[in-house]
C-alpha cells in the first residue's frame, strides 16, 4: 500500500499532546458549581437478607442531602446480558437479599467527602446472614446454598447454574473411538483485575428541563445512555452521555455500575451536580474483575497429529449475578473453533453463581485462559507422538478460505505463515528441545522457548449493532468528524482521521474529531467487541467517500472535464498533469453552497458487521453468525527459569500476526506490546486473592502489576493479507484483544522446554515451580 498518503502510515496519536501537556479532562477533572458529593453503602456480607434499612440518623446529618435506597428506584433490573434467555437481575441497589461483599446497599449526596462518610456509618441495615458458597464446582452441587434458581432451561442436577453453552458438531465418541491418541487434561486459571489507572467516576447533572447529563468513564456511551434511561424511566432524548478521556478500562468499564445509577438518581433528587468517585480499595473489593475458567479438555488424534475429535468442558466462576459469565462461556467456543481444523468437536460450557463479585469482560474475554489449555495440551501430544511443535500446528492450522461449523469464513486467514515466520525469526526448531542443557549466565539459570497460536473476532451483534460517522467540510477546506467512537487510549480518533485523510487527500493535523456525545454525534458500537477500525472504519470511509465524490462532482462540472481526469490533492483537485489548473477545496465548498441549494459539502456513512444477519448468535447454542473478520496469530516466548528461586522471567515475545493489513503501524504495535505485558503480569504477577468473598490484597502494592523492569523484549511480525483501496470496503482484523492469549499458552510451553515441569494453573509462581522441581513440599 505504498501509494497511500495516510493509511497504512506511522501517525502520531492525536489525543497525544493534550495528554502529555496535562490538557485532557478525565471525569474526575470536570467541575460543576454546586456539586455533591456521593458515597455507596456496601454490604459486609457475602450473603445475607436485608431485614431493615433505617436512614433517619444519617438523615439529619448536617450536610447530607438525599440518601437513596431501592425504594427510591423504579425496581427496574439491569444486567450485562439482556435478552429473552437471560433477562436482567440485578437492582441498583439491592432490593432484598445481597449475594456478595460489596453489593450496593444505599447511596448519600452531602456536601463533602467527610459528611458523606460519615453519613454511611449512620445508616443502620439489619441483615440476617445466609450460608455462602464461593467455588463454582462446590456451588454446583445439590446440597450447596442457592444463591440463584438453576436457569430453567439447564435439566442437568446441578445448583446455581446461571447459563449454560452447548454446541456438537460431527460425531465425535465415533471420532474418538478411531483416534491412534487420546489426551485429557484439566486447567484451571485464576483471577484478576483490569488494572486501569482512573477509577471508576461518574458525575450526573440533572437540569430543570428534564436533562440529564452524564460524565462517566466508560467503554461507550450509547449503551450507558441506553442502560440508565431504562433503569431510570426516562426516554432517551433525555439522558446526553458526554465525552471525558478514559484512563483505561480493558473491559471493566462497559456494563452499567450501581455507582452511575446513584449518581444520576441523587442529581435528580436533589437538583445539584452530584460526583460518585470509588476509591482503589472499592475496585478491589466489590467491582468486577475477570474471569477465572476451569478447562478440562479431551483431544483425540492420528499419529501423525492431525486432530480428529475434541472435547471441551468449561465452568466459569460468574459471581453473585450472571454478569458477563454466559458470555465468556459462548466465547471460549468460538477461540475453540477457528484456529485449528477440527472435525468433531463436543463442547459445554457452564457460568456458576458464587458469592464472589460480579464478573465482567477482560482483555481477551475467555481466550485467554482457553488458549492456555488447548496450547498446553497440544505440545503435549506433540511430544508424546514424537513430532515437532510447530509441526503439529502447521498441520492442523485453518487455511484461507475455510467455512466455519457456524456459517462464518476465515477469509484470508494467515495462520500458517503467522505460525511459519514466528518460527523463522526465533530460530524456533534450533532452540526447542534442549531441555536441562541451556544453561545461560549460571548453571541453575535453564533457558526455554515456547510457542502459541490464538485468534480473535472483530465486531458483533451486539447492541447499538452499527456505527454511524458524519464527514462535513468547513469553509477553509479543512474536515470535520463526527463519531460516537470513543477512544480508550487505543488510538480511535487516529485511526478515523487517517482514513479521512487518505479518502480527501487533507492532512490528519486538519481534521476536527467531535466524538463520544450521544446529543451531537451519531450512533457507535463503543470500544468493546473488537471493531472499531472494522465497523466504525467502514463508515467513516463511507462518509469520507461520499464528500470526496461530491467535490469531484462539482469540480468536474465548474471545469467541465471528467472525474476520470482529476485528481486531488493539498486540499485542492487539479487536472491531471496540470497541476496549475485546480480548484481548491475552499472554492469547491462555496460552490457547492451556491448551486447545489445550500449544502456544505457533507456526508454520511453506516456499518453494520455480518449486514444480512438479522440477530446476534445464540449464547447458549451457538447458533448464528458471530462476526465477519477474525485476527489470527502465532507467538513464540523465551524464558529465563532459576531453578533455586523458582522466579521466571519473560526474556523476549515475538509476535506474528494478521490484521489484515495495519491502518498504523505505530499504534499495532502499541497495541502487542500492551497485550505481551498484560500476559507477563496473568503469568507471573497479578492476582486477586479472595477469602470467604473478601478481597485480601486491595491496593496497587499487593496487587503486583508488571513495571518497567519487568517488561521483555517484545518484537513483531506482519502477516498482509488484506488492503485498503478507494470506493471499496475493507477487512482489517483486530488487534486490540487476541494477542494476550498464544503468549501466555508459549510462557507456559517455554517454561517446560527449560526445566520439564507443566504447569496446569496460572499464575507460574515460583512456589509452583520449586514444589514441580521437587525442592519444596
Amino acid at each position: 500500500m505504498a501509494e497511500l498518503d495516510y493509511v497504512g502510515k506511522r501517525v502520531l496519536r492525536k489525543d497525544g499532546p493534550d495528554k502529555i501537556t496535562g490538557r485532557a479532562k478525565y471525569t474526575g477533572d470536570v467541575q460543576l458549581p454546586g456539586t455533591l458529593v456521593g458515597k455507596i453503602l456496601r454490604s459486609p456480607h457475602p450473603h445475607a437478607e436485608i431485614l431493615n434499612i433505617d436512614t433517619s440518623k444519617a438523615m439529619k446529618l448536617r450536610g447530607v442531602k438525599k440518601i437513596i435506597t431501592a425504594k427510591d428506584t423504579l425496581g427496574i433490573k439491569h444486567g450485562f446480558v439482556e435478552t429473552p434467555r437471560y433477562p436482567p437481575e440485578q437492582y441498583p441497589l439491592a432490593k432484598d437479599r445481597v449475594r456478595f461483599v460489596g453489593e450496593e446497599i444505599a447511596a448519600v449526596a452531602a456536601t463533602d467527602p467527610y459528611v458523606a462518610e460519615e453519613a454511611l456509618q449512620l445508616i443502620e441495615v439489619d441483615y440476617e446472614p445466609l450460608p455462602a458458597v464461593f467455588d463454582p464446582e462446590k456451588a454446583m452441587q445439590l446440597d450447596a446454598p442457592e444463591i440463584h434458581p438453576t436457569h430453567p432451561k439447564v435439566k442437568e442436577p446441578f445448583n446455581n447454574i446461571a447459563g449454560k453453552t452447548e454446541t456438537e458438531w460431527g460425531d465425535t465418541e465415533s471420532a474418538f473411538a478411531r483416534a491412534d491418541h487420546i489426551r485429557e487434561d484439566r486447567f484451571e486459571s485464576h483471577l484478576r483485575t483490569h488494572g486501569y489507572l482512573e477509577p471508576q467516576v461518574t458525575l450526573a447533572s440533572y437540569e430543570p428541563g428534564g436533562k440529564l447529563n452524564v460524565w462517566t468513564s466508560s467503554m461507550g456511551p450509547f449503551i450507558k445512555r441506553a442502560k440508565l434511561a431504562r433503569t431510570l424511566g426516562l426516554p432517551f432524548s433525555t439522558v446526553r452521555v458526554r465525552k471525558t478521556y478514559v484512563g483505561g478500562a480493558f473491559g471493566g468499564k462497559i456494563d452499567l455500575f450501581s455507582h452511575e445509577f446513584c449518581a444520576a438518581l441523587l442529581s435528580i433528587k436533589t437538583g445539584r451536580p452530584v460526583k460518585v468517585e470509588a476509591s482503589r480499595e472499592e475496585i478491589f473489593t466489590a467491582y468486577r474483575h475477570g474471569q477465572p475458567l476451569i478447562v478440562e479438555v479431551k483431544t483425540g488424534v492420528k499419529k501423525d497429529g492431525t486432530l480428529m475429535a475434541q472435547q471441551l468442558r468449561l465452568i466459569n466462576n460468574c459471581g453473585g449475578y450472571r454478569g458477563s459469565g454466559v458470555v465468556v462461556i459462548f466465547l471460549s467456543w468460538g477461540f475453540t473453533m477457528v484456529p485449528y481444523r477440527l472435525p468433531n468437536l463436543k463442547y459445554e460450557g457452564y457460568a456458576v453463581y458464587t458469592n464472589n463479585p460480579v464478573r465482567a469482560p477482560q482483555r481477551g474475554h475467555g481466550a485467554p485462559q482457553l488458549r492456555f489449555a488447548v496450547e498446553s495440551q497440544m505440545d503435549m501430544i506433540a511430544e508424546e507422538l514424537g513430532i515437532d511443535p510447530v509441526e503439529i500446528r502447521l498441520k492442523n492450522a485453518r487455511v484461507p478460505g475455510e467455512q466455519l461449523p457456524n456459517g462464518d469464513n476465515v477469509h484470508n486467514c494467515g495462520l500458517i505463515e503467522c505460525i511459519q515466520k514466528a518460527a523463522e525469526h526465533t530460530q524456533f526448531k534450533q532452540k526447542y528441545g534442549v531441555k536441562g542443557k541451556r544453561h545461560l549466565t549460571d548453571s541453575h539459570i535453564r533457558g526455554g522457548i515456547g510457542i502459541g497460536v490464538s485468534t480473535y473476532f472483530g465486531g458483533s451483534l451486539i447492541y447499538p449493532n452499527s456505527s454511524s460517522v458524519t464527514v462535513k467540510m468547513n469553509d477553509d477546506g479543512t474536515a470535520t468528524l463526527l463519531t460516537g467512537a470513543l477512544d480508550l487510549g487505543q488510538g480511535a480518533e487516529t485511526v478515523l482521521c487517517q482514513i479521512v485523510a487518505e479518502e480527501l487527500k487533507i492532512p490528519v493535523e486538519e481534521i476536527q474529531v467531535l466524538a463520544a456525545d450521544t446529543d451531537t454525534t451519531p450512533v457507535d458500537i463503543g470500544s468493546w467487541i473488537s471493531g472499531n477500525t472494522y465497523v466504525t472504519g467502514n463508515a467513516t470511509r463511507m462518509a469520507a467517500t461520499e464528500v470526496r465524490k461530491k467535490l469531484l462532482d462539482i469540480a468536474a462540472d465548474k471545469m467541465e472535464i471528467g472525474i476520470a481526469d482529476l485528481v486531488m490533492a493539498n486540499k485542492a483537485v487539479h487536472v491531471v498533469g496540470s497541476p496549475e489548473r485546480k480548484l481548491s477545496y475552499r472554492e469547491l465548498i462555496a460552490l457547492s453552497v451556491q448551486k447545489h441549494r445550500g449544502d456544505p459539502v457533507r456526508g454520511e456513512g453506516h456499518w453494520r458487521t455480518m449486514r444480512d444477519e438479522p440477530f446476534h448468535p445464540s449464547l447458549a447454542t451457538t447458533k448464528g453468525r458471530w462476526s465477519e473478520n477474525y485476527a489470527v496469530d502465532a507467538q513464540v516466548a523465551e524464558v529465563e527459569v532459576d531453578t533455586e528461586t523458582g522466579i521466571v522471567r519473560l526474556v523476549r515475545a515475538v509476535t506474528a500476526h494478521d490484521c489484515g493489513f495495519p491502518v498504523n503501524p505505530l499504534l499495532v504495535e502499541g497495541q502487542i506490546d500492551g497485550q505481551v505485558s498484560m500476559a507477563l503480569g496473568h503469568a507471573f504477577m497479578e492476582e486477586v486473592v479472595m477469602k470467604d468473598g473478601r478481597t485480601l490484597n486491595p491496593n496497587w502494592l499487593e496487587y503486583r502489576m508488571p513495571l518497567i523492569h519487568n517488561t521483555a523484549k517484545s518484537e513483531c511480525i506482519d502477516v498482509i493479507t488484506e488492503h485498503y483501496k478507494h470506493d471499496a470496503p475493507y477487512r482489517t482484523k483486530e488487534v486490540g484483544e487476541g494477542y494476550v492469549s498464544a503468549i501466555l499458552a508459549a510462557i507456559a510451553n517455554a517454561i517446560y522446554d527449560a526445566v520439564g515441569i507443566r504447569l496446569h494453573s496460572t499464575p507460574f509462581t515460583p512456589e509452583k515451580i520449586l514444589r514441580e522441581l521437587g525442592k519444596i513440599k
